[in-house]
């Protein structure tokens, strides 16, 4: 694992024994070991139940995680958009699926030259529409091998997607006969499923989800059509889905930090599945004047505000609050006999770790209270 530097700012501190302590804030952090196990106990888990793991790397955009998650087994990675797949591939990461549909030209022109950097097998889009069909049709025209494809089947919040079963027969139907392109499967993935707090809801969700997928797959071969991949699934679903009776890979991808919406959907599953939170937000406070609050360096550019607030991992009393209180600073509610001092740190779990991790230049890796790495967020920013 390297420790390549790049951040002049806590550079020096990395080996320093307690150099957490004595970090630059706000500063993103992962708890190295907490990643990696949580890391292992996926790919085991995955393992397990017989089906692949093509985790999404929109929650880390990164390639020192992507590598770690293939070393432990991942087959490829998931990514939203092309230029995440564009920094996996460069990164040496394979079976990259290219998840949102790429239907401009600009977009199309992008994909083929990155299919062809890829090779044979190292990229997979998806498509919800003919006329995307068609056009990837004739722009793969300029490619050595054909282009490898996923019908993308609205099963979610459907911003993207095939709406209706005969749309995605007829759309898999128009791609198998086109040789320049490769058909191999389907999407099904289903946000709305995975913060459903309530696990017999979500069970019943993910359920009828997996019904309708197997009778797409069930009609689609009656028509002479194979899906070899039926992919979807995520964290909050991730052990309701893996049942053999639909899907044939996972795209869970925020098990490897968790945030504290994650913490709390899958607080009642079993031990052995547990992922430990490894993502942080590490924060200063600046002012203690106010009576009943503190001042910390860490505000609406340093969080994602879309899924509640901050919860306190350590650093401030179990009684305090968090509310933002600005572009750069948070108000940190704290009882009168557990107020931190002036320029204490205080730690703090993301409302939600994917947008969280985009706000952030550079990873600062660490092992208990040492600084072992500082990795870039490769893909930040990458559209």
């Amino acid at each position: 694992m390297s420790l390549e530097t790049h951040s002049p700012v806590n550079a020096p501190l990395i080996g320093v024994p307690g150099g957490r302590q004595q970090l630059d804030t706000p500063a993103l952090l992962i708890d190295l070991g907490a990643m990696t196990r949580n890391i292992e106990r996926m790919a085991a888990f995955a393992r397990s139940r017989g089906v692949g793991l093509r985790p999404h790397v929109k929650t880390h955009k990164s390639v020192a995680i992507a590598r770690m998650q293939v070393a432990a087994g991942a087959i490829g990675v998931s990514c939203v958009t092309v230029g995440e797949a564009e920094v996996m591939v460069a990164g040496g990461i394979p079976g990259v699926l290219l998840t949102s549909p790429a239907v401009t030209p600009s977009k199309i022109a992008r994909v083929l030259k990155l299919a062809r950097q890829a090779g044979p097998g190292g990229l997979m889009v998806v498509i919800d529409d003919p006329r995307n069909a068609a056009e990837l049709a004739r722009a793969a025209a300029a490619l050595p091998h054909p282009l490898d494809v996923l019908v993308d089947y609205g099963a979610g919040y459907n911003r993207t997607g095939a709406a209706t079963e005969a749309q995605v027969l007829a759309l898999a139907a128009a791609i198998a006969a086109e040789p320049r392109l490769r058909l191999r499967g389907l999407q099904a993935y289903a946000g709305n499923l995975q913060h459903i707090v309530e696990r017999e809801h979500r069970s019943a969700s993910a359920a009828g989800l997996r019904k309708t997928v197997a009778r797409i797959v069930a009609a689609a071969e009656s028509q002479g059509i194979r899906f070899e991949i039926v992919t979807g699934a995520g964290t909050g679903t991730h052990d309701l889905d893996a049942q053999g009776d639909g899907f044939t890979e996972l795209q869970a991808g925020s098990y490897v930090f968790m945030d504290a919406e994650y913490a709390q959907v899958l607080a009642g599953n079993a031990p052995a599945q547990a992922f430990e939170v490894s993502l942080f937000v590490q924060a200063a406070v600046v002012s203690t004047q106010a009576a009943d609050w503190v001042t910390v360096d860490g505000g609406t550019k340093c969080f994602a505000t879309d899924s509640g607030v901050p919860l306190v991992a350590r650093g401030a009393g179990t009684g305090s609050r968090y509310a933002f209180f600005g572009d750069e600073h948070g108000k940190l509610l704290v009882p009168a006999d557990e107020r931190p001092a002036l320029g204490a740190r205080v730690e703090f779990v993301t409302p939600h770790c994917d947008p969280t991790v985009n706000l952030h230049d550079v990873y600062h890796v660490v092992e208990d209270d040492t600084l072992v790495a500082i990795w870039p967020v490769d893909a930040r920013g990458k559209r």
